[in-house]
């Protein structure tokens, strides 16, 4: 009876997502591919702060003492975040769910040359840098959370390209790239270019995301990120 109720609810989950593809696809066929994932951020954003400022509300229950260092990690972790998400948008990159696979060479990977998957590590390092510094329950839920999905979104997204594509695909695609951020680097398998104009405009895109993430911080949050 057990092994009946798993295979029903494998089903169910696999109806689920079929659906959830077919109302994804629909959307992006009305609304274009641009504005779905532009629509899709905003929402997504609201969220994350919805999320975060009802976590701010819940019952406080300390599990660690914040000492005055730990403020200084989302500080120095942020700029770089906000660069590398700002990099990793829209870039050619087969491998994660954030890049397009249009106008990916393999021979010069781009952003996945430093790490396959971008913006799951941008996730990761944003949440472990806010856990740091909130050291409740609710926050840990919160930010353990992010972290733990970011953390097994990398090794899923791989196993399933490796499966999709094939053996003989994946070790061409990803030749050059590797999933920790600096191992192809570190190996001698990828070189970065000299960055170009719109590299520069993408570094320069993701440092004023971060100065406006900060100001409004306090009035958003409900917390100064001031160290």
């Amino acid at each position: 009876m057990g092994r009946i109720r798993g295979s029903a609810g494998g089903v169910r989950g696999i109806a689920r997502a079929a659906l959830a593809a077919r109302a994804r696809g629909w959307l992006v066929a009305r609304m274009g591919r641009r504005l779905y994932s532009a629509a899709f951020g905003i929402a997504s954003t609201l969220l994350l702060v919805w999320l975060i400022v009802a976590a701010g509300r819940a019952p406080l229950v300390l599990l660690w003492d914040q000492a005055p260092w730990m403020r200084w990690v989302p500080n120095l972790v942020m700029p770089v975040v906000c660069v590398l998400a700002a990099l990793a948008i829209g870039a050619p990159n087969p491998f994660s769910f954030e890049g397009r696979a249009r106008g990916f060479d393999p021979a010069r990977p781009g952003i996945a040359g430093l790490m396959r998957h971008p913006l799951l590590w941008v996730l990761l390092a944003w949440a472990l840098a806010h856990l740091l510094v909130n050291g409740d329950l609710a926050h840990g839920v919160l930010f353990g959370g992010f972290a733990a999905m970011a953390l097994a979104g990398i090794g899923l997204q791989d196993a399933r390209h490796r499966r999709v594509w094939g053996a003989a695909d994946w070790a061409r695609l990803s030749a050059q790239t590797s999933a920790l951020p600096l191992a192809a680097l570190l190996a001698g398998r990828w070189r970065p270019g000299l960055p170009g104009r719109g590299t520069l405009l993408r570094v320069g895109a993701g440092l004023l995301v971060w100065a406006a993430l900060w100001q409004l911080h306090l009035p958003v949050i409900g917390a100064s990120p001031m160290p």
